[in-house]
This record gives C-alpha cells, structure tokens and sequence, in this order.
C-alpha cells in the first residue's frame, strides 16, 4: 500500500445544526462540500481538510479525533490489509464521493483509508 496524503481529519457531532453555528459563525470557516441529505459537512483549511458529521454509529468523543489516509488503490489497500488480518468496523463503503473503510490501531484508535473519487470538490 502507498500512502499519498492524509485525507482528512474528522470529528463526531451530536447536533449537526449546533456544530455548523460554531465551525462557520465562530470560527469562521465556509463548508467546501454539503450534500443534501447526508450529515456530513467538509470544511477545505489550506490543504487539509476538516470534516465533520453525525451518525448513530459515531459519537462525539474527548478521546480523540479520526484520521483518514488517502491511497492510490483503494481496493489493493483494503486487500493488503485483510490479508495482515485488519478487522473493518466500517465498510469497505463507497459514497458520493469516495471509497472508505474504518478501522483501528491496537490501542483502538480509529483510522480509515479513505480514496477520493475523481471531480469530488477535491484537488
């Protein structure tokens, strides 16, 4: 697996509307990509990315945030890492903009693999 970039940094949130008051209104940043119907919102910070999102499956957490690697190959990768006996909590998914699977690092800290889909509102 070749690693190219992280793909984002993300946080759970437990009322989308709250979070986006502060992350816009306080902090000043404009979100990069809404997609209608889904609770997850990507705010651009130079070249990183924050995204944040509501789910009943992820909850807002004091033990830390999530990381997401990009890759080149997306399927290689998720390959490469079953064959190493890595266990999916999420996925191996696909959604209107990308190819992800989550998983964790054996303190049990999440990580995803994460490929962007071509003309996805990223570079």
């Amino acid at each position: 697996m070749k690693v190219r970039d992280i793909a984002f940094t993300a946080y759970a949130v437990s009322d989308l509307d709250r979070s986006r008051k502060f992350y816009e209104g306080v902090l000043g940043l404009k979100p990069a990509i809404l997609k209608e119907g889904m609770p997850w919102i990507e705010y651009e910070i130079g070249p990183a990315t924050l995204g944040i999102g509501q789910s009943e499956k992820w909850k807002p957490s004091r033990d830390g945030a999530s990381i997401a690697i990009e890759v080149e190959n997306f399927d290689e990768a998720v390959a490469e890492l079953k064959s190493k006996g890595v266990e999916f909590e999420m996925g191996p998914m696909e959604t209107p903009v990308c190819f992800m699977a989550m998983f964790r690092d054996p303190d049990g800290s999440k990580l995803t693999i994460h490929r962007r889909k071509e003309g996805a509102g990223h570079p």
